[in-house]
């Protein structure tokens, strides 16, 4: 096998991120050989669609092989993406909330690293032999705002990863999470594009997707009925005030120092978080892959202090 690569998968409800992808947490199996080999993963002598939909709720993502599978996917197109070998030694970078970290981290370590053993499996029509060597961990958010170096100077700030089911809140002072700060709200963006999407059906009878609400919400959408546009936007501009309302009510003042959104809804909120709101300095991060990108600077970080220790 060639030298060990960093991949940094950032694993969500709506959606699965690497450094260079993001796709949606789908996945549909199959006994026999599907209908194209777009997105397909053979593994284990079932085939699976891949980023098609999102998942089911799962609370305690390592109960099912699914997150599991969809790492393999995501390790994938990574390894295409850099043109690296198709037989690998990978060090998996990966996260939790904070509000679980300590909870969780030995259990979705054990799910990711299966003792580092070798794994065969196809996707898109090339075979994969990968061994995951290592499996290091980090809090969600935390690691997407340390390649933010002019934020790292700042006394406090607030933290806000809007992800699809929840919103992950915490407080860094001097660089580092507070915990008592730390929450977990069940506030994320299927709230905002549900509800867009119940609220036009009741008032005009269409029934929208998911993709149609948020390329509105990203001005994206020209074919959609203008009322309808104007109902998506009327209820993500009301999410935006609940969600700030509810930082406020977790003990964290926006008002008094500058608050971070990221994650997959932070794109949806840029036209509606605004400083003239009286946010003190909102900042809106709005690469989904920033959390994977800063896991694999913090394995670097760490390997480099290890070899000059």
């Amino acid at each position: 096998m060639s030298d060990t690569l960093t991949i940094g998968v950032d694993r969500g409800y709506a959606a699965m991120k690497s450094a260079h992808f993001s796709f949606p947490t789908g996945l549909v199996e199959y006994d026999h050989e599907p209908y194209t080999q777009q997105n397909v993963l053979e593994y284990g002598g079932k085939f699976y669609v891949v980023g098609s939909g999102r998942q089911p709720l799962q609370k305690d993502k390592t109960l099912t092989e699914d997150y599991y599978l969809l790492t393999l996917a995501a390790v994938a197109k990574e390894l295409a993406c850099r043109k690296a070998d198709a037989t690998a030694s990978v060090h998996l970078a990966a996260g939790l909330p904070l509000t679980s970290f300590g909870r969780d981290k030995k259990k979705f370590r054990a799910y990711l690293l299966r003792d580092g053993r070798p794994v065969f499996f196809r996707f898109e029509g090339s075979a994969y032999t990968v061994r995951i060597t290592e499996v290091s961990l980090f809090p969600q958010g935390y690691a997407a705002v340390l390649t933010q170096p002019d934020l790292l100077n700042e006394p406090s700030v607030i933290l806000a990863d809007v992800g699809g089911w929840t919103v992950d809140l915490m407080r860094l002072d001097n660089r580092i999470p507070n915990a008592a700060t730390c929450r977990s709200l069940e506030l994320g963006m299927i709230r905002c594009l549900d509800e867009s999407a119940e609220q036009v059906r009741r008032s005009l009878g269409l029934s929208m997707t998911a993709a149609q609400i948020e390329s509105v919400l990203c001005g994206e959408a020209s074919s959609v009925d203008d009322n309808a546009k104007q109902i998506i936007h009327r209820e993500a501009d009301g999410y935006a005030r609940r969600l700030l309302s509810a930082i406020a009510e977790s003990g964290l003042d926006a008002r008094a120092m500058p608050a971070v959104f990221l994650g997959g809804g932070a794109a949806l909120l840029k036209r509606r978080v605004r400083a003239t709101e009286g946010l003190c300095r909102p900042v809106i991060l709005d690469d989904v892959c920033l959390n994977a990108k800063g896991y694999e600077r913090l394995v670097g970080q760490l390997t480099r202090s290890v070899s000059h220790g």
